[in-house]
């Protein structure tokens, strides 16, 4: 039993790693199919759409529920790594590609969601803790390929393409051999088109998910526009001779210490409390966030980016939890999964928003449209006192 948890949460690191593997070598492949820099928020949205896609088709035929979960698992880790080989092609079109991000995406819906529900299933006492972990290892995923873009600069783009395909395979590999259906599993035996909507009829179970979907509204936008936000500083201060890929990755990275250290809270302070205290951080950074994204201090821009980097995603552990708490135990897996399509599907409209207002002189205080997310989500936490906490 004690080393179910550290699979789990390797195996998810390997396989999320997938997810942002096409936007560290995006300036590489860029220059192979001559496109502009702006593409970057098409690749990010086609993985994004794939995601809902497939979590849409996961949760309709309720199959994190009807099938094993560990199983599920492994089939979807392998097929996303095939997929993720197929941008490394020669000859490959821009058409092509958006293909295979969105594909990746789809199958990224049999990992993410599944792997908490396998969480879900061996943990159910201290399971703010156990997603936390688990959380983080979706952080450190996302960010790993800007690590080894960094790491891997003197080589081929192809060799970040190859080695996150590698660790997919044996993340899916792990879990099938080491993981088996957890003791709290309660298999859904029917298949209902309808049913994955039902613990929405739960006013608890609402509000958690709301304050979910306030929290997507923000997360992945601030993701992909790391970057973004970096190169844009060394623009107007050149003199910053900060490594942009390292740095992406170690402030996107560094979220994974505040999702473990939020689950530990949890157990002191109660799952929704320290929610809304991870939720409001991250609101106050977007709201503050013209203050530093071009302060002529490189330490407080670095220091600021790194506290939001970690407050962003703090809370994100917390309402996987709420949402499993207050669903349906036999419907466990498919709420979770309907969750995250509705959450992901948030996620494309705040990044297409950013990337389409976005301009040279709002690129100071354009982040703070991503605090409508936090603020929404807050108003539905605080409205539902009688959450499970």
């Amino acid at each position: 039993m004690k080393r179910i948890l550290p699979v789990i949460v390797l195996s998810q690191f390997f396989c999320t790693s997938l997810w942002f593997a096409g936007n560290a070598v995006m300036a590489d492949m860029a220059k192979q199919l001559r496109l502009q820099p702006s593409y970057l928020a098409y690749l990010t949205s086609a993985v994004q759409s794939g995601f809902i896609a497939g979590t849409l088709v996961f949760a309709i035929l309720s199959i994190a529920d009807r099938f094993s979960p560990s199983r599920v698992f492994f089939t979807c880790a392998i097929v996303a790594a095939l997929i993720n080989l197929a941008i490394s092609f020669s000859g490959l079109t821009v058409g092509a590609l958006i293909s295979f991000r969105f594909l990746t995406g789809f199958f990224l819906a049999g990992i993410y969601p599944v792997g908490m529900k396998i969480a879900a299933d061996h943990y159910e006492q201290g399971l703010g803790k156990s997603l936390g972990f688990l959380v983080g290892a979706l952080v450190l995923g996302t960010a790993f390929p800007h690590f080894l873009k960094s790491v891997m600069a003197g080589l081929p783009w192809k060799d970040v393409v190859f080695a996150t395909s590698a660790l997919s395979a044996l993340g899916g590999l792990a879990m099938l051999i080491l993981v088996p259906d957890g003791p709290y599993r309660k298999a859904g035996q029917k298949l209902s088109f309808g049913g994955f909507l039902n613990s929405f009829r739960d006013a608890k179970f609402r509000a958690a998910a709301f304050g979910y979907f306030g929290h997507m509204w923000e997360l992945y936008a601030f993701w992909m526009f790391v970057p973004v936000i970096l190169t844009a500083y060394k623009s107007h201060y050149p003199e910053a001779g900060f490594n942009t890929p390292l740095l992406s990755f170690l402030i996107i990275a560094s979220g994974s210490l505040s999702c473990v250290f939020g689950g530990f809270i949890s157990q002191r302070l109660g799952v929704k409390k320290t929610a809304i205290i991870a939720l409001s951080l991250s609101c106050i950074c977007c709201f503050i966030s013209p203050l530093f994204l071009f302060n002529g201090s490189t330490t407080a821009f670095i220091a600021f980016m790194f506290i939001w980097g970690m407050a962003v995603i703090a809370d994100s552990p917390l309402f996987s939890t709420l949402v499993a708490q207050n669903a349906q135990p036999a419907s466990k897996g498919t709420s979770l999964t309907i969750v995250n399509c509705i959450g992901f599907s948030i996620t494309i409209i705040s990044i297409q928003l950013i990337n389409a207002l976005r301009n040279a002189e709002n690129a100071g205080y354009i982040y703070m449209l991503l605090a409508i997310g936090p603020v929404l989500g807050l108003l539905a936490l605080l409205k539902r006192s009688r959450l499970t906490a």
